[in-house]
């Protein structure tokens, strides 16, 4: 298998090579922003404009001081693989060692730099044991055009062959 691959991108970036699904996601993102330099809200996201994608969409809210994400909204994929609906619990009270996990500066840079991550290996958190590989984006919202008080992601569970978008 190959080495786990993540990288920080800025909106209107190239995404590296990845599964479709993925850059469909980042792609409708990019259309929904509303206006130059500014990120999308939650209100500017209209899941019925991507039906084929919810299954492995999630949301999370962002507190800070201290920061912490709470799962707001989880796709049925997620459901199925982990065997429970996390929506509504906090990430450090479900997931042992989420602040040493590699993915929490990854989310951490989407909520406090309003930066876009990508990540491509191992899943970092118990799924069912047939999956050996993800792809997860994390994209910022913000409700205000700025400071982002939510994430909206995509983890692809055993994701096609690479795709260049």
């Amino acid at each position: 298998m190959a080495e786990p691959y993540a990288c920080r991108l800025i909106a209107g970036s190239d995404l590296p090579p990845c599964d479709a699904r993925v850059a469909a996601l980042y792609r409708y993102w990019l259309s929904i922003r509303p206006g130059a330099g500014l990120l999308p809200g939650r209100k500017h996201f209209s899941p019925t404009a991507l039906p084929s994608l919810l299954r492995w969409i999630w949301l999370a809210d962002i507190q800070r001081h201290p920061l912490r994400f709470k799962y707001r909204l989880i796709g049925t994929e997620h459901v199925e693989a982990t065997g429970s609906d996390l929506t509504g619990h906090w990430y450090d009270e479900v997931h042992p060692r989420f602040e040493q996990s590699s993915a929490y500066p990854l989310l951490a840079a989407v909520a406090e730099h309003a930066q876009i991550t990508f990540y491509r290996g191992v899943p970092v958190y118990v799924i069912d044991a047939k999956y050996k590989i993800i792809e997860r984006l994390v994209l910022p919202l913000a409700s205000d055009g700025k400071a982002v008080d939510m994430l909206l992601g995509i983890t692809v569970l055993d994701p096609e062959p690479v795709n260049n978008q």
